[in-house]
C-alpha cells in the first residue's frame, strides 16, 4: 500500500515539475508566434467597465486577443500555446496617448534639456547656461552662424527672483553660434542675437496678432523671448533632420512612446513638413506603434492637394491622420493663455490688465470650426483658458447652429481652467475633455500665482467631468512634461504641487478612473474602442506590464511603479529586464 501511495505521489510531483517546465516567464516573450501565448500569474486588469475587473489568463494569437478568462479554458481553447508566467506582476490594456507633439520625440535626443527639476538641471540662468555649454562641448557642435544649438524644456515661473532668461544672457555664452531656447510651454523660445538676426526678427519687427515679442527694457529691441504666432515662422524653419536621419531619429523616438507603456502616439498640430517626415519613415517601415497625426489648421489646404482626405481616419502601416487641429490660445503658465478675466501680475511683456489673446480672431476661428464641421472629421482644439473656451463654445454655436447636439468628435485639449457652467455644455454638445492634470503638480504654483487658488484648484476638473458623464482622457503634452505615464495616473489621483499641497482635492479621482483616462478613454477619442482601450476577445493585443498594480499599491507611491514590457500587437517592442541568451 504504501508503495502504492508512493508511486501515485510521484506521479503527482512529476506532473507538476511537467507543468512548471513547460511555462516560461514573460520575460522569455518576445513574440507570440504559432499559437500564440497565455500570460497568467499575475493581476490581468482588463478595464472593462466602471469599476475593476480580472482575469486569470488571456491567449494572445495573430496579434489579437483570441480568449480572456480561465486559465483552464485558455489551455483549452489554446492547446500547444506558449505559457508565460507574469511573477506576480501587473498586466492591462497598453496606454494611448491622447495629446502631444511625437514629432518633437525625434528631436529631442539632439537638444539640451534646461528643463527644471525634478525632469532636468533648470533651476537658474547659470545652470541653463551651463548645461547647454556642456552639451555643446559633449556633442562637439562646431562654431558658426550657420549651426544652432537648440535647447527645450526653459520654465520661466521656476526661475528664482525673476531673474529671467534673456537674449544678453546668451550672447555672452554664446557668441559665435545662434541659440534658441524653447520655453516649457512649447509655444514660444528664448533667441540670442543671431539667432534673432538669422529670422530677421530687429527693433522693427511689429509684434503679430496673437502673438509676443518681449522688448529690452526701455527699448523696442527684442530681448530673447518670442511666443505664440510670433514664434510660428521661426518653429517652421527649424533644422529638420536629413533623410537618413528621419529613419534613426524616428526609431529612437517611437521607443521613447514604447518605454513609456504607450503603443498609441498622438501628434497634434502637425505641420507639412512634419507630416512629409512620418509619410517618409512610414515608407521605411519604421513603426512600431501607431501614430496619429493631426494637421494644424494653417496647414490644411497644403495637407490637403498632397495628401487627400479620402486615405484620412484609417492606418497605413500604423499610420494615420485623425483629423483637424486648431489653436485657439496659448499656454498659462506663459501667460499667454487667453481668460475672461486678467492675469493678477500682468502679462508677459509687462502688459497692465492682460488676459491673454486669442490665437486667432473670433471671426476666423468661427470659419476654421465651420470648415472641419463641414469635412465631418474629428476637430482636436488647444484651448487653455475660459476665454479660450467661450471662443470655441460661440464657434460651435455658429457652425453647428442646425445640430449642436450631433457627435462631431470633438476634443478639448487642455481644457484646464475651463469654468463649471462651460463644463456642463460639454455633455450636451458631445464634446471630450482631454485633461493635463500634471500642472496639479509642475505647474501649480505658478498658476496660483499668475490666477489664484481658486481657479488653480479647479483646473483640469476630471471628477466633475465624469460626473456628468463624460469620458475625459489625460496626457502629457510631450515633449512640455515627460511621456511618464504614472506620474499622469498619480497626478491625477493625489493632485498635489511642488511643494506638497493640495490642489483642488474635491477634483481627485480613483486609480481606476485614472487608469480608464489613460486607455478605454483615449482609444474612445480616437473612435478606436472596438480595437483598442481594453483587454476583450479580437481586440488588438496591445498590452503593458507593470511591476506593481496601480488600484492596490498606495495612492502616493503610484508615480513609482515602473513599466516592465510593452507589447504592440503581440510583439514585444520594449522590455526593462528581458532574459538574455
Amino acid at each position: 500500500m504504501k508503495k502504492i501511495k508512493f508511486f501515485l505521489l510521484s506521479i503527482a510531483l512529476a506532473g507538476l515539475i511537467s507543468c512548471k517546465d513547460s511555462s516560461t516567464t514573460y520575460k522569455d516573450i518576445t513574440e507570440a508566434k504559432g499559437n500564440g501565448v497565455i500570460y497568467f500569474g499575475g493581476d490581468i486588469l482588463t478595464m472593462v467597465g466602471d469599476t475593476p475587473n480580472y482575469a486569470d489568463a488571456v491567449w494572445i494569437k495573430d496579434g489579437k486577443i483570441a480568449y480572456i478568462g480561465s486559465l483552464e479554458e485558455a489551455k483549452k481553447q489554446g492547446k500547444g500555446a506558449e505559457l508565460a508566467n507574469l511573477e506576480g506582476k501587473t498586466l492591462l490594456p497598453s496606454f494611448i496617448d491622447a495629446h502631444s507633439h511625437y514629432i518633437n520625440s525625434l528631436s529631442v535626443a539632439n537638444q539640451a534639456n534646461v528643463s527644471p527639476a525634478p525632469i532636468g538641471p533648470g533651476k537658474d540662468v547659470k545652470s541653463i547656461i551651463q548645461t547647454m555649454k556642456k552639451f555643446q562641448a559633449d556633442k562637439k557642435i562646431p562654431e558658426g552662424e550657420d549651426i544652432i544649438i537648440q535647447a527645450y524644456g526653459y520654465d520661466d515661473t521656476m526661475m528664482p527672483n525673476d531673474s529671467l532668461l534673456n537674449r544678453d544672457d546668451l550672447d555672452a555664452a554664446f557668441p559665435h553660434n545662434p541659440v534658441i531656447v524653447g520655453h516649457i510651454s512649447m509655444h514660444g523660445a528664448v533667441l540670442n542675437s543671431m539667432a534673432l538676426k538669422k529670422f530677421n526678427i530687429t527693433d522693427k519687427t511689429v509684434t503679430p496678432p496673437g502673438g509676443v515679442i518681449v522688448r529690452k527694457p526701455g527699448t523696442n529691441e527684442p530681448y530673447g523671448l518670442i511666443m505664440e504666432t510670433a514664434y510660428l515662422p521661426i518653429f517652421d524653419n527649424l533644422p529638420k533632420p536629413t533623410k537618413e536621419q528621419e529613419i534613426e531619429w524616428s526609431k529612437i523616438g517611437q521607443m521613447m512612446y514604447a518605454e513609456a507603456g504607450i503603443t498609441t502616439a498622438h501628434d497634434g498640430a502637425t505641420k507639412i513638413s512634419d507630416l512629409d517626415v512620418m509619410k517618409r519613415a512610414n515608407k521605411a517601415n519604421v513603426n512600431m506603434i501607431d501614430v496619429i497625426a493631426f494637421p494644424f489648421i494653417t496647414d490644411l489646404d497644403t495637407i490637403l492637394a498632397k495628401y487627400p482626405q479620402k486615405d484620412w481616419l484609417k492606418y497605413d502601416n500604423h499610420f494615420k491622420i485623425g483629423g483637424v487641429k486648431i489653436t485657439i490660445d496659448g499656454s498659462p503658465q506663459g501667460k499667454t493663455a487667453y481668460f475672461t478675466t486678467p492675469y493678477l501680475h500682468g502679462g508677459p511683456n509687462g502688459e497692465t490688465k492682460w488676459t491673454g489673446e486669442l490665437t486667432f480672431p473670433q471671426s476666423d476661428i468661427n470659419n476654421m470650426v465651420k470648415r472641419v464641421y463641414a469635412m465631418n472629421v474629428p476637430l482636436n482644439l488647444h484651448a487653455n483658458g475660459d476665454g479660450a473656451i467661450d471662443a470655441f463654445l460661440q464657434a460651435h454655436k455658429e457652425a453647428a447652429k442646425d445640430d449642436l447636439t450631433k457627435d462631431r468628435h470633438v476634443t478639448m485639449i487642455h481644457s484646464q481652467f475651463v469654468r463649471k457652467d462651460q463644463l456642463e455644455e460639454y455633455p450636451k454638445f458631445k464634446i471630450l475633455p482631454s485633461f493635463y492634470t500634471l500642472h496639479t503638480y509642475y505647474f501649480a504654483d505658478a498658476h496660483i500665482n499668475n490666477r489664484g487658488q481658486t481657479q488653480a484648484d479647479y483646473m483640469s476638473p476630471m471628477k466633475d467631468a465624469i460626473g456628468l458623464g463624460l469620458k475625459p482622457t489625460n496626457h502629457t503634452d510631450f515633449v512640455v512634461l515627460p511621456l511618464d505615464q504614472m506620474m499622469v495616473l498619480w497626478s491625477s489621483v493625489n493632485r498635489i504641487s511642488r511643494n506638497n499641497k493640495p490642489i483642488g482635492p474635491d477634483q481627485r479621482v480613483t486609480p481606476y478612473q485614472g487608469l480608464q483616462a489613460i486607455t478605454i478613454h483615449p482609444a474612445i477619442q480616437y473612435m478606436e474602442q472596438a480595437a483598442k482601450g481594453t483587454l476583450e476577445k479580437n481586440k488588438l493585443a496591445d498590452l503593458v506590464i507593470l511591476d506593481k498594480n496601480p488600484l492596490k499599491e498606495d495612492k502616493m507611491k503610484i508615480k513609482d511603479i515602473k513599466v516592465l514590457q510593452t507589447i504592440k500587437e503581440g510583439k514585444v517592442i520594449y522590455c526593462k529586464e528581458c532574459n538574455k541568451s
